[in-house]
């Protein structure tokens, strides 16, 4: 049911009849009343000046008095200057709750299985180290958004490029090799990714030592300190024997192949804990190992039809200065890939898996120009979505105390900022006394869902162009803009429920009653009537942060009709019967929202 677009089709007849014009429906503003007027919508009236000739307050008046008397909605109007305060009529806001509530998911769509095919690619790891936080809010943002764009009707493929090839690898089997010993993740206790990223650090550490001898050396023979600095860079062993085991790798060397294969073995049982953890997952996986030559067959066949050009060292580039940019490297001088030669490959071989409508790269924001020059070479290699692949760039994670450096080791490893935020979860709940009469078992998957739910949302709900400071301690909250304060709302709401069961009282699914809806009560109606606008919205926007803000704002104005007026306490039957159905759908739609962003909502707390 849909109050406004009936309304709409109300005002487009009554202009006619009025003033005998013809206007389009992208002339009839509707917005939401301003809480200092009353009524729920407000017709703008200013794009009617020059067909009524009147003044705007006249012209609202005749507008108004013709809605009252033709269209079902309108119950009485009033006029400030050009704006057209409607207020609706009680029955109205019956239908619609009814409307609401019949549906399990109102405000959603359905994919029909010609729907457009939206592919997403979000997580990106290498498998030289594990999750960290900036991959948290990677993960986050990408299964939120496939959820968004699903409930806006389209089909979603869920899709993961690994980083697992490369001199980043090279260098933690190096070193396992070196000071392994043999371990594994089962002798070591330790997950697979983070036994391959404690040697990756490994690496690093070495490698530093090396370059710092070898700078002392070079300066004493005469060099100068940047001089010195990059030749130790270059001839260090350590990454000579990097590059050496990079060479036999792209060689198909057997040791290194079976070590490699072995290693990425550990990290890949490693990251599937952490998604399974984090509550996200792909329908297909790709590997760099597999594109990159894919990527260069392409770039060959684009330099054959001209698209690319040779230069005098053999490497391969784009002009792309029509475009208004630079030169783009396609391929190395010795016929080596880089990132942009392994995406096309990547591109090539979704698009034979997949009929693609839209593409979307869940990338982090350093990233924009790559994607600029991406969408262009899709675009001339011929994929049809090139031109329109959507970069969905974000910011970066910060932390009060900087920056994270995985190399250096000092990044927030995403396993243990999970372990955190269930523990905070756990402790704030038992400091609340929200755990009582409840088992172990429980005790433990509600501290889970608040813990995952709190840090989902504090990430989530911060515009994702933005870079954003995280703070474990304010997201744990169950007041205020936190995903805990939704969460014990929606528990609320599910114990008055059982509460009006074991008393007998049948919630129903549609009203039939008579009551007179306070203002609260139609607020309510109307805001969650909002769910479908806001899932709209964030589906053009690719906004998780506009389903957050729904959530929160659906929740606030639960808690200030729960704080004014009680239900199951309530006056008359059917008063009570209406504001138990309201609770419901209140309930429905939170947990329907917050699905949107990955998030679970407890029956109790």
């Amino acid at each position: 049911m849909n109050i406004a677009g009936e309304i709409s089709s109300s005002v487009i007849k009554a202009v006619k009849e009025l003033y005998g014009a013809n206007i389009t429906e992208n002339m009839v503003q509707l917005q939401k009343t301003k809480r200092e007027f009353e009524g729920s919508l407000t017709l703008v009236v200013f794009p009617f000046l020059k067909i009524s000739r009147q003044k705007p307050e006249a012209t609202a008046e005749a507008i108004g008095n013709w809605l009252v008397e033709n269209c079902e909605h309108v119950e009485r109007f009033n006029v400030v200057k050009g704006f057209l305060n409607l207020v609706l009529a009680q029955q109205s806001w019956i239908k619609l709750l009814n409307a609401i509530s019949a549906d399990e998911h109102y405000g959603e769509r359905k994919a029909g299985a010609d729907a457009p095919l939206v592919m997403i690619e979000y997580s990106s790891p290498n498998t030289n180290k594990p999750l960290h936080l900036g991959h948290v809010r990677n993960n986050l943002l990408g299964w939120s958004l496939a959820q968004i764009m699903e409930a806006n009707g389209n089909r979603v493929v869920k899709t993961n490029i690994v980083n697992d090839r490369g001199i980043h690898i090279c260098k933690s089997m190096l070193a396992w090799l070196k000071w392994g010993n043999g371990e594994t993740p089962e002798t070591s206790g330790k997950k697979g990714d983070h036994l391959i990223g404690d040697y990756y650090v490994a690496f690093d550490k070495h490698y530093r030592e090396e370059v710092k001898e070898l700078e002392a050396k070079f300066k004493a023979e005469g060099m100068t300190d940047e001089e010195a600095e990059k030749k130790a860079k270059d001839e260090a062993p350590l990454i000579k024997e990097a590059h050496d085991m990079l060479v036999k790798w792209e060689a198909n060397d057997p040791e290194v192949r079976a070590l490699w294969e072995k290693m990425n073995s550990w990290v890949y049982a490693g990251f599937d804990e952490t998604y399974k953890a984090l509550g996200v997952g792909f329908d297909k996986i790709y590997y760099e190992s597999q594109t990159y030559l894919k990527g260069k067959a392409k770039v060959e066949e684009g330099l054959e039809k001209g698209l690319f050009f040779r230069k005098d060292d053999n490497s391969v580039w784009a002009d792309l200065s029509d475009e208004g940019l630079d030169q783009k490297l396609l391929l190395r001088s010795d016929g080596t890939s880089v990132y942009m030669t392994q995406d096309i490959g990547t591109a090539e071989m979704r698009f034979n898996d997949y009929p693609i409508d839209k593409m979307i790269y869940v990338v982090g924001n350093e990233q924009n120009y790559h994607f600029q020059v991406l969408s262009i070479l899709l675009d001339r290699l011929g994929f049809k979505w090139g031109k329109e692949l959507v970069h969905f760039s974000y910011g970066m994670v910060e932390l009060p105390n900087g920056k994270m450096k995985s190399r250096e080791g000092t990044v927030v490893d995403a396993d243990d900022l999970i372990a955190a935020m269930i523990d905070d979860a756990r402790r704030t709940s038992e400091e609340l006394g929200k755990f009582a009469d409840m088992s172990d078992e429980e005790r433990a998957e509600v501290s889970r869902m608040v813990g995952m739910g709190a840090l989902k949302y504090f990430i989530l709900k911060v515009d994702a162009r933005k870079n954003m400071l995280f703070n474990p301690e304010e997201s744990i909250d169950f007041n205020g803009n936190t995903g805990p304060f939704i969460q014990y709302t929606y528990a609320r709401i599910r114990s008055i429920l059982r509460k009006a069961e074991a008393q007998g009282i049948a919630v129903p699914e549609a009203f039939s009653g008579n009551v007179n809806l306070s203002v609260k009560e139609t607020e309510l109606i109307q805001k969650m009537n909002e769910y479908e606008a806001a899932v709209r919205q964030a589906g053009i926007d690719y906004s998780p942060s506009g389903i957050a803000n729904y959530c929160y704002e659906l929740t606030k104005e639960f808690n200030q009709f729960y704080h004014d007026f009680s239900i199951l306490g309530a006056d008359t039957d059917d008063e009570k019967a209406l504001r138990l159905l309201i609770a419901k759908n209140v309930a429905k739609t939170l947990k329907n929202g917050m699905r949107l962003l990955g998030i679970e909502m407890p029956e109790r707390m």
